[in-house]
């Protein structure tokens, strides 16, 4: 019993943060500022990593010693999928739009977290994992159909880059917390947003007329403290009780919760395929924060069954 409600709320946790992350579109389209999107994307890291590792310092200090130790791979797999991952991701918004890339790379993210996870932990994709997968990719798939959107074969490709790349933080910050229990998972998310900042600098440097604006400040900060520090930080509680496969599935709460505020707030038109779109996200969703489910062991003829007052 206990169990079951651990894994139920390590879910909760990593659908708040997917929440969280779902607020970034519909901030920027509210705050209208001229800062590009790389530079953005920069900011974004660099605030939210400072802030988690301000937080995590004590922890963040502890790292150094434990990369001797066999942490160094996992760790900068972790840094290279968030830098390659903001890159990527932006790239493949400005050709082919913020709606299309997010719901591509999520679209992918649950598939490539689950492959993944089998091939570098063994970790068993259960046949919940398959039927609310494939009802959120496809959730995914009747929200996009109603933009029209044209091809763009590199955009497209950028988009399935980012979703791998969020299954590979996926996993192996999974196995940081199974491998290296002693580890703070904060701290490393604070410095793989860290030096995930790192390739976006030329931008940051070069595109500052933007930060005189005070919509510009308001955005850095609300993406920097809310959907980056505060995210990780519930990603990071969340990803030790929940498998790498169900955390993939619940990435979608992203462009769900988009949808949401787009319709809500930009009050932006939601098509009949849409509302279908959301509906079978929200299934999906529902399957993935299913408890597992426990087999009772048999019992022999007339051998009582345990006491429930003597249940874990």
């Amino acid at each position: 019993m206990r169990q079951q409600k651990y894994i139920s709320g390590g879910a909760g946790l990593i659908l708040g943060a997917a929440v969280l992350w779902g607020t970034v579109g519909p901030a920027q389209a509210l705050a209208g500022t001229s800062l590009g999107p790389a530079a953005l994307g920069g900011w974004r890291l660099l605030v939210g990593g400072a802030v988690l590792g301000a937080l995590a310092r004590r922890h963040l200090r502890a790292l150094f010693p434990a990369i001797r130790q066999g942490l160094a791979r996992p760790l900068l797999i972790c840094a290279a999928a968030t830098g390659i991952f903001q890159a990527v991701f932006l790239y493949s918004a400005a050709r082919t739009g913020a709606a299309l890339a997010t719901v591509v790379a999520l679209g992918v993210a649950p598939v490539a977290t689950g492959l993944i996870a089998r091939s570098v932990n063994g970790e068993r994709l259960t046949r919940t994992w398959l039927v609310s997968t494939a009802a959120a990719v496809a959730g995914c798939a009747l929200l996009l159909a109603p933009t029209g959107a044209g091809v763009d074969v590199l955009g497209l490709l950028a988009a399935t880059v980012s979703g791998i790349c969020y299954g590979l933080y996926t996993v192996y910050a999974k196995q940081l917390t199974t491998d290296h229990p002693y580890v703070h998972l904060p701290a490393v998310s604070a410095l793989s947003l860290l030096l995930g900042a790192v390739p976006l600098m030329p931008w940051m440097v070069t595109d500052t007329a933007a930060l005189t604006q005070p919509a510009a400040l308001y955005l850095i900060a609300w993406l920097g403290l809310v959907t980056t520090a505060l995210a990780y930080w519930l990603f990071s509680a969340g990803i030790p009780s929940t498998s790498a496969a169900a955390v993939g599935t619940l990435s979608l709460a992203e462009p769900l919760a988009a949808s949401f505020l787009g319709l809500f707030v930009l009050h932006e038109h939601l098509t009949t395929t849409a509302a279908l779109g959301s509906l079978l996200i929200l299934g999906g969703l529902a399957a993935a924060c299913l408890p597992a489910s426990r087999t009772r062991p048999a019992t022999t003829p007339g051998k009582p069954h345990p006491s429930p007052s003597h249940a874990a």
